[in-house]
Order: C-alpha cells, then sequence, then structure tokens
C-alpha cells in the first residue's frame, strides 16, 4: 500500500515535467507581435478654448466628444513578417477601419500609423505597412508538420491586453469552411477572444504555423474552439499582396454541393461535384453547365469533393481555358470553359465625397483657409470645421491653391506643421500625407 502511495504521489510530478515549457517562445517571439488599433497613436492636443464662457463650454464638450471618438479602439493582433515593416493581421481586424487610421503598437511601445498594402476576404488576411527598419520578425515553420495533439501557443491581444500567451493543443487538421475559397483550418482549444484575432499560431519550435482568425461560441469568448489560417495559405497570399496589393483567382459561377452517398446512389455517380446551380452568363452557364451536372474532372484532375473543384477554380489563372468532364444523366461529357477573374478583395476608397486626399474641404479666407469638412488624414491631425490654416511649414497659406502647392510637394509618409487658428487661439498639428 505503502509502494501504491508513493507512486500516485510522484504521477502529479510526472505530469508537471511533461507540460510545455513557453517561456523561451514568449521571449524570442513576443517582440514580433503587435497590437492594432484605430484612431490616433495619441489624441490631438486642441488649443486653449476662448474666453467667452458658453463658447468655452460648448467648445469643450466638443474637444471631449472628439477625444473620445478619436482615441484608439482595440482592434485585434498582428504579427511583424519582414524587418522593414511588413505585419500581416486578419481581413476583419482592419475592415471598416481605414478611414480612422491604423495604428500598429511595437513591444517597444513605439505606436506607428500603418498603411495597408492590400486585403483578401477569401482567406481573411491583411498585409500592413509601418514606417520602421530593423524590426524583429518571426519565423515561418511548416503547417503540414503539424500533428493533432501537438501543443500549439497564441500571442495576442484579448481584449486590449497586449501580449497576453494562450496555449492548447491541435484538435483538428483541415477543417473546411464553406466559402468560395475553402480553407483548410486548424482547429486548437487555445482560448481565443475579441482582440486576438490576427495573432500568430506558434508551434513548440517558435514557428509560426498559422494565422488565428474566428471562434465557435454561443456566448462571444472562447469555448475551446478556435480556428487559424495555415502560415502557408496566408504567405501565398502575402506574397500577391506585396506583388499587386491583391490577389487574383479564377471563377466558373457555379453554385457547387457536396455530392453525398445517397445523392451519388441516386444519380448513379461515385464521385465528383454537384451543380447546384450555374449562374446565367457566367463562363459555366456559357459552356452549357447547367443544374444537375456532376463535375467528375477538372483540367484532368479528378474530383471527389466538392471543396477540392472550389479549390482548382480558384487557382486557375483567369482567361485560360479547362478541360471539364461531368456526367448528365448518366452519360460522360466533356466541355471547355473559360476562366473568369473573381472579384478581387480591395481597399475601399477612404475619401469622403467633396474632400481631397487628405480629407479637407477648403475655402478662402481672410489670411488662410478655411476648413469646411476634416476627415481621413485631415482629422487623424486633429483638424476641425472651422479651424483656418495659417501656415504651412512656416510659410503663409493665403489660398487654397497655396495650401496645395505647399503640401503637394511634401513626401508621402512623412508630416507637415500647420499653423491653426480655432477661435482667438493658435497651434501647430501634425498632418502626415497619406
Amino acid at each position: 500500500m505503502r509502494w501504491v502511495l508513493l507512486c500516485l504521489a510522484w504521477l502529479p510530478l510526472a505530469a508537471a515535467a511533461q507540460a510545455p515549457d513557453f517561456t523561451a517562445l514568449v521571449r524570442d517571439q513576443g517582440a514580433a507581435v503587435v497590437n492594432i488599433s484605430a484612431g490616433y497613436a495619441t489624441p490631438p492636443v486642441l488649443p486653449d478654448l476662448p474666453h467667452d464662457e458658453s463658447l468655452a463650454e460648448f467648445l469643450e464638450r466638443l474637444a471631449d466628444d472628439l477625444e473620445a471618438r478619436l482615441a484608439p479602439q482595440a482592434l485585434g493582433s498582428g504579427f511583424i513578417v519582414s524587418a522593414d515593416g511588413d505585419v500581416v493581421t486578419n481581413f476583419h481586424v482592419v475592415e471598416g477601419a481605414f478611414d480612422e487610421g491604423l495604428i500598429v503598437r511595437l513591444a517597444d511601445g513605439r505606436e506607428l500609423l500603418a498603411s495597408v498594402v492590400g486585403v483578401d476576404r477569401a482567406t481573411d488576411i491583411a498585409l500592413l505597412k509601418v514606417p520602421a527598419a530593423g524590426l524583429p520578425q518571426v519565423r515561418i515553420g511548416d503547417p503540414h508538420r503539424l500533428q493533432v495533439g501537438e501543443w500549439v501557443a497564441s500571442i495576442g491581444s484579448p481584449f486590449g491586453l497586449e501580449r497576453s500567451l494562450a496555449a492548447g493543443i491541435v484538435s483538428a487538421l483541415g477543417r473546411n469552411i464553406p466559402g468560395e475559397m475553402p480553407l483548410h483550418l486548424i482547429q486548437t482549444d487555445a482560448a481565443m477572444n475579441p482582440g486576438t484575432s490576427g495573432a500568430p499560431l506558434f508551434n513548440l519550435r517558435g514557428e509560426v504555423v498559422g494565422v488565428s482568425s474566428f471562434i465557435f461560441s454561443n456566448t462571444g469568448t472562447s469555448i475551446g474552439l478556435s480556428f487559424a489560417v495555415p502560415i502557408d495559405t496566408a504567405m501565398r497570399v502575402v506574397e500577391e499582396l506585396r506583388r499587386h496589393g491583391s490577389v487574383t483567382r479564377g471563377r466558373l459561377g457555379l453554385r457547387l454541393q457536396a455530392l453525398t452517398p445517397e445523392l451519388a446512389s441516386a444519380f448513379r455517380v461515385p464521385h465528383g461535384a454537384l451543380v447546384s446551380d450555374a449562374e446565367r452568363g457566367a463562363p459555366a452557364h456559357r459552356a452549357g453547365i447547367r443544374s444537375g451536372d456532376i463535375i467528375v474532372a477538372f483540367g484532368g484532375e479528378t474530383i471527389t469533393s466538392h471543396e477540392q473543384l472550389l479549390e482548382l477554380v480558384a487557382r486557375s489563372p483567369p482567361r485560360t481555358s479547362v478541360a471539364v468532364q461531368l456526367a448528365r444523366a448518366g452519360v460522360l461529357t466533356q466541355v471547355a470553359v473559360q476562366v473568369a477573374p473573381a472579384a478581387a478583395s480591395r481597399i475601399p476608397a477612404s475619401r469622403p465625397e467633396g474632400t481631397d486626399r487628405l480629407g479637407l474641404r477648403l475655402a478662402p479666407r481672410a489670411g488662410g483657409v478655411l476648413v469646411q469638412r476634416a476627415a481621413g488624414a485631415a482629422r487623424r491631425a486633429g483638424l476641425l470645421a472651422g479651424d483656418v490654416i495659417l501656415g504651412v511649414n512656416g510659410r503663409s497659406t493665403r489660398s487654397v491653391e497655396s495650401f496645395n502647392g505647399a503640401v503637394a510637394s511634401a513626401p508621402r509618409g512623412e508630416a507637415v506643421a500647420l499653423l491653426v487658428q480655432r477661435g482667438g487661439t493658435r497651434a501647430f498639428l501634425a498632418l502626415r500625407i497619406p
């Protein structure tokens, strides 16, 4: 009995000895993880208020509202993949925040205004660029080496709590999520909460194997079903975004469904992808493919699932002709289909109607130019409707033309100093050229 009790006492120690140690991972890779927020890095400093009490009270309320609206709002996480400032995150992290300005906060505390290189809705990947050099970067791993039961960890910003570590195991591999471009996702039980989207998923070798993307939950918080885009898929997208700013895919204009064993028996076809509908005027419709057809081969490759066919079509170069073999009423036939380009995900235009590239609508004013509307870069600089811009980098601006001429010579990404009059006071604001 004493021997049994002694063995039982050793069990927790043995389990603890086998538990993974993530301290080296955090130490070596944590510096390459970033927090992403929308709005200002630092809310703009507003000039002193005029002495008129009623006007001062109104402007004070306006200033409080402005600061609340422009204060950074945590969106998610990301990670650095190149020393010169390439940052990978999720598309849904930055979607809808282009007008507000994207702020990337580094591990050393620096807050940098990021530009969006490109986005891809189909894979939920976005590539940002920050103006810096010599940055720490992650190591890219091979997700095909992952095994179910293997330990993984993510470093992100759940609820804005930066560089939080969450660990778990790989629960499943190759999870298919319905969509135009099938994604064979990595499923884990590592906790993922709002703000973790875009975080890198690491293996125990300290290599990134996935991009944390979303959870299944009925509460909005983690219940142990987290999903990540494999890093090889993400990096293929990143390379296209670097080169072209968008991702080009093929499409046929088909709505497909799985050929279940029951349907396969009913159609008397052992394998393939069942066409439920063909978009009128699309390539497949023009080639004669219609509802009820079963595509059994595409470009000489046997089709075993509708997900496989979707992936092959997406990877086909647009404007190329592909041989498609299909079964119709038990008879095999072959048609040639010209692949069309799928609509690429584009960065939404951030210029509000009636404003220039800086987000300004200006009008002549004695001694300067009057700001009638401020959005985008101008709003990020702290400009408000009613401000009068008196000068740019020490030079007077007595007309809209002189203002435009002064900022036109400024390099993109650089800041110019604006002398601004608001009420009875003057102050300088830094306007970064987008």
